[in-house]
């Protein structure tokens, strides 16, 4: 086994055992209550939040200290290291704010700028996505592939809002119109990881949102694309390792959706 394979085995190990005991801490701070507080105007960060982020990273970093880190709370760690962990303790704050049960915890790493492996854990619903490069996707230890579905109008989409959709422009709600009324529906959960891990164990068909931040989507555009789905930027240009805008499908549909993601920033533009 080569030192790359040994690395990667053994940092899928301590990804699932960190995705699993944020999960636990997420879990206990939703069914007893929480103190809420703002990072923003708008953007909700909690107790459980930092408290989970906190477990994850002692987990990756007790192992790999050598390994740079980006998470959301704390921030990058500036270290010289060809691997980057990017971790999201809690991605759904607002739902899990407001005692929606539809959260999660994603880590993902990359190598070199490559995703090479990535971790989705569904809190409530105890589903645990996973995939490695080259190796597949999977749920609970069961492969997943995205759908078969060939055409937009019979697709089911899902996207999500940018915080700060009252004051910028580029807010999703044309593009979302425009989709509604070229497919078979769409939704919205509140979780960017979650909407990526269904795309890839084929309960929708396609995804796009834009202004993310990077640990929103690193794992979960790992799983769509190790379930044989396509991940790209609304341009259609290959996504970048830490890209934050992003559309992901079964492939089939993916020239549809993104011909009408074109013509509507088209249309804005022109506005």
């Amino acid at each position: 086994m080569t030192a790359f394979a040994s690395t990667l085995d053994q940092a899928y190990r301590v990804a699932v055992e960190a995705a699993l005991e944020a999960g636990r801490i997420l879990r206990w701070h939703f069914q007893r209550g929480l103190e809420i507080r703002h990072k923003g105007e708008i953007d909700l960060v909690t107790e459980a939040d930092v408290a989970a982020e906190r477990a994850a990273l002692s987990r990756i970093q007790g192992v790999f200290p050598e390994h740079a880190v980006l998470a959301e709370e704390s921030g990058e760690m500036d270290r010289a290291s060809p691997w980057l962990w990017v971790v999201d303790p809690l991605d759904g704050t607002t739902n899990f704010a407001h005692g929606f049960p539809v959260f999660s915890v994603s880590i993902a790493l990359l190598h070199e700028g490559q995703r090479v492996l990535g971790v989705v854990y569904d809190v409530m619903r105890d589903e645990l996505f996973t995939a490695r490069r080259g190796e597949g996707a999977f749920l609970n230890g069961r492969p997943i592939r995205v759908t078969r579905t060939p055409r937009l109008e019979d697709a089911l989409l899902v996207t999500g809002f940018p915080y700060d959709r009252q004051e910028s422009p580029l807010d999703n709600t044309r593009e979302f119109v425009a989709l509604l009324r070229r497919c078979h529906g769409v939704l919205r959960v509140g979780s960017a990881a979650l909407d990526l891990a269904s795309v890839a164990a084929g309960r929708l068909d396609g995804y796009w949102e834009f202004r993310l931040s990077p640990w929103d989507l690193a794992a979960g555009a790992l799983l769509v694309e190790e379930a044989g789905g396509r991940v790209t930027t609304p341009q259609g240009d290959p996504l970048p390792p830490l890209g934050t805008d992003i559309v992901a499908t079964n492939g089939l549909i993916h020239a549809e959706l993104l011909e009408v993601l074109i013509a509507c920033r088209a249309g804005l533009s022109k506005r």
